[in-house]
Formats: structure tokens, C-alpha cells, sequence
């Protein structure tokens, strides 16, 4: 009996050290999820809500769908939650109902951020679309812009404030190039976030010694059998 024990314990030792390694390396921890997703996702808010602000400084008359400020700060707001979530000790499966709520709190706003940004995109290049196309002419501290200045009749847009109408006809159509830039990568980091939590929420991820334990019981029972 002491013989076969001993076997066991060398059998199941071996097992675990052939089993791979647990999943707490320290040698990147800004890679690891979501670290690095809410960091991404942050830099980003930052830069769409910098932008927008930059729009809004061109004219006042610009529209809230003109300059995205809100879609940014959505994703700030997403971006803490991401990092709430790491010092909570992320874990595949849920370990406390903080964690639990955590995550599917970064579930639900990744999901809301990829459609905000999407709209966003959509906006962007219509408006990039149509302030490419002006014909601008100042007329008393503002800018009164056409599609087609031979058309008596075509709906005319007025941009007050705004003393040089190159910043509409030229540095407007860039910015929102750039918005469309920004936001898809918005919309990417949001879907990768999404995805993972996903993934780690409907499939099964075993760590090392899950594995090992696995390996130690099928070899006890493939003896128990023989």
C-alpha cells in the first residue's frame, strides 16, 4: 500500500508539473486584458472628445452630430469600468457578484460604444462628404456655405463666427476625416472587448492545476479499471 501511494503522489506530481502554467505571469501585466483594451479605449475617448472640442472651436454653429464630444466620453466611461474590472482580479469564470456586475457592465457599455461609434462614422463621413463639396463666401463674421452656388434656390448653410471660410471648406472636412479615423478604432477596441468577455463567459477555460487534477484522476481510473 505504501509502495502504490507513493506511486500516486509521483504520478499526480508529474502530472501537474507536465500541466501548463497558471495564468499569473508578471511579466506583462499592461497586456493583459482588459488593462490594455480600457487603456486603448481611453486614449481614444480622449482624442475623439479633443477633436470634437477643436470642431466646436471652428464655429458654435456646428450640431451635436457634427462634433462628437459624447462619444468620446462614452468611452471614458467604458474605459473606467475596464480598469474596475482589473483591480477587481479578473478571472474567466466569476468569483464575487461585484465581478460578476463588473463584467457584464463592460459587456453591455463595449456594446453601446461599438454602435455609437459606428453612428458616429456614418455622420463623419456624410458631413466630410458634403463640406468637401462647398462653395463658401463670407458675409458679415460668418460663413454661408452651397452645394451649388448656380442654384438660386439650393439650401444654403450659415457658419457664424467664423472669419476665413477655408476653416470650413478645408480644415472642417479634416477633422472629420479624422473622426472617422478615431471612431473605427473605437468601434474595433469596443468589439475586441465585447468579444473577449464573451468568449470567457460562454467557454470553458481551465487553469493549470484544473488541468493537472484532470490528468491525475483519468490515470487513477485507467489503473482502478485495469
Amino acid at each position: 500500500m505504501g509502495q502504490k501511494g507513493s506511486s500516486e503522489q509521483r504520478d499526480g506530481d508529474k502530472s501537474r508539473e507536465d500541466s501548463p502554467a497558471p495564468d499569473h505571469d508578471h511579466k506583462c501585466r499592461v497586456c493583459r486584458f482588459p488593462l490594455l483594451v480600457a487603456l486603448s479605449q481611453l486614449l481614444l475617448g480622449v482624442a475623439v472628445t479633443v477633436v470634437a472640442f477643436l470642431m466646436l472651436a471652428i464655429s458654435p454653429s456646428l450640431l451635436a452630430r457634427e462634433t462628437p464630444h459624447w462619444a468620446g466620453i462614452i468611452l471614458c466611461l467604458v474605459s473606467i469600468v475596464g480598469f474596475i474590472l482589473h483591480c477587481a482580479t479578473y478571472h474567466p469564470d466569476e468569483r464575487s457578484t461585484a465581478q460578476f456586475i463588473a463584467k457584464l457592465l463592460y459587456f453591455a457599455l463595449c456594446a453601446i460604444g461599438l454602435v455609437i461609434s459606428v453612428l458616429v462614422v456614418a455622420f463623419a463621413g456624410y458631413h466630410h462628404a458634403q463640406t468637401s463639396s462647398f462653395s463658401c463666401l463670407p458675409a458679415a463674421e460668418a460663413c454661408v456655405c452651397t452645394l451649388n452656388p448656380r442654384d438660386p434656390i439650393a439650401r444654403t448653410f450659415t457658419y457664424e463666427g467664423v472669419r476665413d471660410c477655408q476653416e470650413i471648406t478645408e480644415t472642417l472636412p479634416l477633422y472629420y476625416l479624422l473622426q472617422i479615423v478615431l471612431n473605427l478604432a473605437q468601434a474595433f477596441f469596443c468589439a475586441v472587448g465585447a468579444f473577449i468577455m464573451w468568449k470567457h463567459r460562454y467557454q470553458v477555460f481551465f487553469s493549470g492545476l484544473q488541468i493537472g487534477s484532470f490528468r491525475r484522476w483519468s490515470k487513477l481510473l485507467k489503473r482502478a479499471n485495469c
